[in-house]
């Protein structure tokens, strides 16, 4: 039965992943020609408003759907449609703000899939994700803490992660609220990197910096904790 639970959930998550990506590719793909049309281009995306019906709002309402949308997919970036904020707000604030409200939604959809699948969905993804075994040293432990590591260093994508929080029984409220603050550096930085950046001059993404840093001390530090943990565990 476990088996069978296991193989269900698996194609239940591969189908909401082709999906999501199709979606995806077709709006891509209705971006491109939109903007070659117009010809907008990097450099002059912040321009974009002016083509749209609503202007900024429409562009806000358009990258929060998207993003509760790429949440089934479980491995898109964020930090891509932080960045893309940066660049089509004329307001630092305003492309934050979004981010955040973006973030917050697709943060529920991919928890409580989890949530609603249970432990088998956890032993089915580790067939496919290696990366997830991390997460078993960290069981038990506090659970605010733990999400908080895990979202802003960026161990594992961040809607997979959600989801097996979800499957990991860990509350929603300290789950939301870890997520969120968590995420938030990461939307500070890497929508800096739209705003203030030359995406054409890689020494753009040097604003995103810090979080590569605290991504590295925050590794450094599980792995100490690890080693401890089981020496611990030995004695």
């Amino acid at each position: 039965m476990k088996n069978e639970n296991e193989t269900r959930y698996g194609k239940l998550v591969k189908a909401l992943q082709i999906a999501s990506f199709v979606f995806m590719a077709l709006m891509l793909a209705l971006c491109i020609w939109f903007l070659a049309k117009n010809h907008i281009s990097v450099k002059t995306a912040d321009q974009l408003t002016q083509y749209l019906t609503g202007g900024e709002v429409t562009i806000a309402l358009i990258l929060i759907g998207f993003s509760i949308v790429k949440s089934f997919a479980l491995v898109f970036p964020p930090a891509v449609l932080f960045v893309l904020s940066g660049l089509v707000f004329d307001a630092y604030w305003k492309a934050v703000l979004v981010n955040v409200v973006a973030t917050a939604l697709s943060l529920v959809l991919p928890y409580f899939l989890g949530r609603f699948t249970g432990k088998d969905m956890v032993q089915s993804l580790s067939q496919r994700f290696k990366a997830i075994k991390k997460l078993d040293d960290f069981t038990g432990e506090n659970d605010f803490a733990v999400v908080l590591v895990f979202k802003a260093g960026g161990f594992l994508p961040s809607d997979l992660s959600s989801l097996l929080f979800g499957a990991m029984d860990i509350p929603f409220t300290p789950y939301f609220l870890a997520s969120n603050l968590g995420m938030l550096l990461l939307n500070c930085l890497w929508t800096l990197v739209g705003y203030k950046g030359d995406l054409s001059n890689p020494l753009s993404f040097l604003y995103a910096l810090p979080a590569l840093v605290f991504a590295i001390l925050a590794a450094v530090g599980m792995s100490v904790y690890k080693k401890k943990k089981q020496r611990s565990a030995l004695q």
